[in-house]
């Protein structure tokens, strides 16, 4: 379908969670009209209870709120673009340090509130169980997409490329990692020595398997079942299974020789390179329903991994999310059709703001897109949006997993600045290139 007949009908967006909400804002603020359908009050998912729209389901926080920190950097480039999330989440903000966390009713009401007073746009309150194919649509169901519309999904994208559960890794910061007791090598050094070796010694291992059996594990959830595929079971789960368990599987030192003694260790823990520039590294076969804080005090005793840093920490849990590099453009449109872009969790975002910011990013686009302007420039990626965009749309569609923004997705900086130094210059580069693209796009 031409353009011209596409700008004179309304935009569906399918979703009324935090990454639809503030798509339709963009979309409405310059002159569209919106169709936007929200399956609830018919409709609930398990994670949902409110009728309002941008409701949030688990936690009132959308965490830090300064800007050395990656995700208060996002929050700042959102204001810069006039976001209504955190517009409302500035406005029904609640004491929490260097938090932004909200009063949840307020912060839905707000939204929606604010959306209804806006001219152009229509609420519909049903399911929509098939994606239109004669309109331009943002899809942004989320992690719970319900079944029907992610039928149609999977017959648009493929359904190899539509995944409905996610065992994830932790990821660990590079500059973290203390080299003088880790390694390079891989198995039989076949292909270059492409992974960094954690190595432990029979004494280290048994103490690291016993910790992992006594963990504190995150309760499931009632919608989240508690069975896991056998391929990637919960690292605590299979050390459950016996004390020799993880060092004939992910932690098996076969293959491996440590050149600093010359001998093979008892267990390894390998690190894979996790994006091109080598900021970042993927603890091998060790997702997890660990804790947080068990994460980091169990993995922390592995050796070399004392100070480590996480990006992300491990989960598995149930979450529809799409192999976005393989399906997606950088600006969220879908590869085989400009017309349907998608936006927020569903794209391989983690998190309330990450999601906000791929909604915003869909609404400024499609509006470009239907007015025939140039699409070839988005955020750079020394932003925080635009390190989000390519990660999601360049990382390698066959180990993409979903993610929060973390400075290890920025390019370097270009210059080695003290640590506690960092957050500070990314940010100071972040918002200076951000606004020269706002100033050549808008």
């Amino acid at each position: 379908m031409k353009l011209e007949t596409l700008d004179s009908k309304p935009v569906i967006i399918i979703g009324g969670g935090l990454a639809g909400c503030e798509a339709t804002w963009q979309l409405l603020k310059r002159g569209f009209d919106v169709l936007l359908y929200e399956m609830k009050p018919g409709v609930y998912t398990p994670a949902h209870k409110s009728q309002l729209l941008a409701e949030l389901v688990c936690s009132n926080s959308l965490r830090s709120n300064i800007i050395q920190n990656a995700v208060g950097l996002l929050k700042e480039e959102m204001r810069t673009l006039d976001s209504i999330i955190i517009e409302a989440a500035d406005a029904t903000a609640v004491p929490a340090g260097k938090a932004l966390a909200v009063d949840r009713t307020l912060f839905s009401q707000y939204i929606e509130q604010t959306l209804n007073e806006c001219k152009g746009l229509k609420i519909i309150r049903e399911e929509i169980t098939a994606i239109p194919g004669d309109s331009p649509v943002i899809i942004a169901s989320g992690p719970l997409t319900s079944d029907p519309l992610a039928k149609s999904i999977s017959k648009t994208t493929g359904s190899e490329y539509l995944y409905f559960y996610d065992a994830i890794s932790p990821i660990i910061d590079r500059d973290s990692i203390d080299d003088t007791l880790v390694f390079r090598a891989s198995r039989y050094d076949n292909d270059n020595g492409d992974y960094l070796n954690c190595p432990l010694t029979r004494d280290e291992y048994e103490q690291f398997w016993k910790m992992l059996t006594e963990g504190k594990e995150v309760p499931l959830r009632n919608f989240e079942d508690s069975k896991c595929f056998e391929g990637c079971l919960p690292i605590e789960v299979m050390a459950r299974r016996g004390k020799n368990t993880l060092a004939f599987g992910p932690m098996k030192p076969v293959g491996l020789i440590n050149p600093k003694t010359g001998e093979r260790p008892y267990a390894v823990v390998q690190l894979r390179q996790e994006d091109k520039d080598g900021t970042l590294f993927n603890m091998v076969g060790f997702q997890t329903k660990l804790t947080w804080p068990e994460q980091g005090r169990i993995f922390r005793t592995i050796p070399g991994l004392k100070e480590a840093e996480f990006a992300r920490y491990g989960s598995i849990h149930r979450n529809t999310f799409i192999n976005s590099p393989a399906l997606l453009k950088s600006t969220l449109q879908l590869r085989s059709n400009d017309n349907i872009l998608f936006a927020g969790q569903i794209t391989g975002v983690e998190g309330y703001v990450e999601s906000a910011a791929m909604g915003l990013i869909a609404g400024i686009n499609i509006h470009r897109y239907l007015k025939g302007k140039d699409l070839t420039t988005i955020p750079p990626k020394t932003t925080a949006i635009g390190a989000l965009l390519h990660y999601i749309s360049n990382t390698s569609h066959k180990t993409f997993q979903p993610m929060n923004v973390n400075f290890g997705l920025f390019p370097p900086l270009p210059k080695r600045v003290p640590k506690k130094k960092r957050g500070e210059y990314f940010a100071e580069r972040a918002l200076a290139d951000l606004k020269k693209w706002k100033e050549e796009t808008f």
